[in-house]
C-alpha cells in the first residue's frame, strides 16, 4: 500500500468505530496531535509499536493495520509459514507464539509478566518487518544495478 493511504484508512476506521481523535488518542495512549498528523499524512506511516496501540484501541486486527501501513504485503504471511524440511524442532519454534503462550518466560533470570511479553513482541514485530522491508529494497536495488 502507498504510504499516504494509511492515514485516510485509519481515519475511516476511527470514524466507523465512532471514536473522536481525542477518544482514540486516550484509548491508544498516544497524543491526539499524533493521531491527527497520521490521518492527515503529515507524519506518515507510524512504527509498528504505534500501530499495535491503535489497532488494540480500535479492535482492528494488528496484521490488517500492518498490511494497510505497507509493512506486510498481501500473501507474505504464507511465505513465513514455509519451513525447510531440514529444520529441527529448535529451528521451528516460533518466538511470537512463545510470547503469546501462558508459559513462564524469563529474561536474565527475571520473570516476564504479560505486559513485558506484549512489549517485547511489539518491538520484535517492528524490527522484523523493518528488516523485511530493507531486504526487499536491497534486492530491488541489486536487480536494478544488473546489466
Amino acid at each position: 500500500m502507498v504510504e499516504h493511504a494509511f492515514g485516510p484508512y485509519m481515519k475511516q476506521v476511527r470514524e466507523q468505530q465512532g471514536y473522536s481523535i481525542n477518544q482514540l488518542a486516550e484509548a491508544a495512549g498516544i497524543s491526539n496531535s499524533q493521531i491527527s498528523r497520521i490521518e492527515n499524512g503529515v507524519r506518515g506511516v507510524p512504527k509498528p509499536a504505534t500501530i499495535r496501540k491503535i489497532s488494540d484501541a480500535l479492535s482492528v486486527p494488528y496484521t490488517e493495520m500492518m498490511k494497510q501501513a505497507g509493512y506486510i504485503e498481501p500473501g507474505s504471511a504464507a511465505e513465513l509459514q514455509d519451513v525447510p524440511e531440514w529444520a529441527t524442532y529448535k529451528d521451528r519454534r516460533d518466538f511470537k507464539k512463545m510470547l503469546e503462550d501462558d508459559d513462564d518466560l524469563m529474561f536474565d533470570g527475571i520473570p516476564l509478566d504479560e505486559e513485558d511479553k506484549k512489549r517485547i513482541k511489539d518491538v520484535l514485530t517492528g524490527l522484523f518487518w523493518e528488516a523485511k522491508q530493507m531486504n526487499k529494497r536491497k534486492k530491488t536495488d541489486e536487480s536494478d544495478n544488473r546489466p
